[in-house]
């Protein structure tokens, strides 16, 4: 028999690192219905467990069992097993544990007659119940966040939601209410669903905040501290037999650094100004004060009741509401930012691509969508070139000669529609692509309206400004083997004839096979120009 001395019944300094453990419940007025019937505890590992009652003339009945024989059931992460016969002489019931891998397995052990006597309250299952719902919303939230924003932070917030879920089923014991597990299945999934969520916490913390929040010191300590509190008190949550006598207090240990290493995230985030911090401070408080509590528990440093758990659940409802607001204030944030970027990326896109004298696309945008517009009908090609420009620079000035170019511009852009796109190249000369019918009428037109125009618009000009037209329409077939280069060079070469012929028309050809256009043509009309 075990001195009474050597009984531990203080509340504290409780040990888990001994290869057996004793338990000793002494009678209090055992008789009738107050005779109890099952021992319960937590749900943890261990290999076997013995149960002992003793009689006051010294009779010693026992029964054992091996772990897979407990029996869990819907009143909180606990296990049940019968005890050998209790009667009015019965003087204790000893229990003998052997390789206990939990504190709680032994301070959070009690004797009853029936087990609902042990379950949790009809109010504690509905508030499990409303927290295990109120963990479904923020799930659905990472998976529409995640479809528009593509972020890794929404990954692990789902992550840490998932894990927490399994937490409150396996460690709230609602999972025991609808389908009856092995044991050692339980106590490894709560501590290991705990693990992950605190881990994958750290990881969203460390990608969530805004961009400067965190130093890149900071966020790598963050980031790498949610590796290792996956890995290692994950490992130690496991409750391996070769790791018994350390597995205890070594997931409690290993653990702790998450909770150091966020309250210090947080604090510098929130003194850098983040406002995303703030809220995640609100939201895991709470999840930090009942973690310390749960900690000196595991530990040994106090005993208490399994009911203390509670607080952690609520503390998880209060963390899924806040939580929530954060990733949704985040989310406008990004929005806001991404909408921010777009729109200087299309006012970049659009300087790069645009003229910035007459605003008309520029060669760089033309060439780019080439094959696409040629696929799209455009296949009326026209070179436009205003007629002794360079006289106008030299008599008025460059910012009249300017005048004259926007002037040319506005007069093509008039004379278009939904069926032309207009180009500046360069200097005074200007690609007009049309589709539809009629495009050599259309061009020719325009060509006509643009002497008209820049007269208007540009008084004081000796003679009128004109313009030359070299057009190129071509078939499909002719098209598919051509680039812009072809057009080009085609309608370059027609337009230096209308030159050579007196200028101010147009000159066009109608192609339905590519070949190389005639260069000796453009030498003569070059020649005759420079005349």
């Amino acid at each position: 028999m075990i001195d009474s001395a050597a009984w531990n019944c203080s509340g504290a300094d409780w040990q888990a690192t001994a290869p057996v453990a004793w338990l000793r419940f002494d009678a209090e007025n055992w008789h009738g219905s107050r005779v109890p019937l099952q021992f319960f505890s937590r749900t943890s590992r261990h290999e076997k467990i013995t149960l002992y009652a003793l009689d006051n003339d010294g009779t010693l009945r026992s029964r054992s069992f091996a772990e897979s024989d407990g029996r869990p059931f819907a009143g909180g992460p606990v296990f049940r097993l019968p005890l050998p016969l209790v009667t009015a002489e019965t003087e204790a019931v000893l229990v003998r544990i052997e390789s206990p891998h939990s504190i709680p397995l032994l301070t959070e052990a009690g004797l009853v007659r029936h087990v609902e006597d042990a379950g949790r309250s009809v109010e504690e299952m509905m508030l499990l119940a409303l927290v295990l719902g109120m963990l479904v919303l923020p799930l659905l939230f990472d998976v529409s966040f995640y479809l528009v924003l593509r972020e890794r932070f929404v990954l692990f917030h789902a992550a840490m939601v998932v894990a927490m879920m399994g937490y409150v089923l396996f460690a709230g014991g609602v999972i025991s209410a609808v389908v009856s597990l092995p044991v050692v299945f339980l106590a490894v999934m709560a501590p290991l669903s705990w693990a992950v969520g605190c881990g994958a916490a750290l990881l969203f913390l460390s990608e969530f905040l805004e961009r400067g929040a965190l130093s890149r010191t900071m966020r790598r300590i963050t980031f790498w501290t949610g590796c290792w509190t996956i890995a290692v008190p994950g490992f130690f949550s496991l409750q391996l037999h070769a790791t018994q006598g350390v597995d205890d207090a070594a997931y409690f240990i290993t653990i702790t650094p998450a909770a150091v290493v966020v309250s210090a995230a947080l604090v510098h985030a929130i003194l850098r100004g983040s406002r995303s911090a703030k809220f995640v401070a609100v939201a895991w408080f709470p999840l930090i004060l009942t973690s310390i509590e749960r900690l000196g528990r595991g530990l040994g440093v106090y005993a208490g009741p399994a009911s203390l758990d509670m607080m952690m659940f609520v503390a998880t409802g209060i963390e899924v509401v806040v939580i929530s607001l954060a990733i949704a204030d985040r989310f406008l944030a990004i929005r806001h930012e991404r909408d921010a970027a777009l729109t200087e990326a299309r006012m970049l896109e659009q300087i790069s691509t645009r003229d910035s004298l007459t605003g008309l696309m520029n060669r760089r945008a033309i060439e780019a969508r080439f094959d696409e517009l040629l696929a799209q009908g455009f296949d009326t090609f026209t070179l436009v070139d205003l007629d002794r420009f360079k006289a106008i620079n030299d008599l008025h000035g460059h910012q009249v000669g300017d005048a004259a170019l926007i002037a040319c511009a506005n007069a093509i852009r008039a004379a278009g529609d939904r069926d032309s796109i207009a180009v500046r190249l360069g200097g005074e000369e200007f690609v007009v692509l049309l589709r539809g019918e009629r495009t050599l009428e259309r061009a020719e037109a325009m060509r006509q309206a643009i002497p008209m125009r820049i007269a208007k618009d540009v008084p004081g000009l000796e003679l009128p400004v004109t313009a030359s037209m070299g057009v190129i329409m071509v078939s499909r077939t002719a098209h598919q083997t051509m680039q812009f280069a072809d057009f080009y060079a085609r309608a370059d070469a027609l337009m230096y004839e209308a030159k050579a012929a007196g200028r101010n028309r147009l000159a066009y050809e109608r192609l339905t096979v590519f070949s190389e256009p005639p260069a000796a043509r453009r030498r003569a009309a070059n020649d005759e120009e420079a005349a």
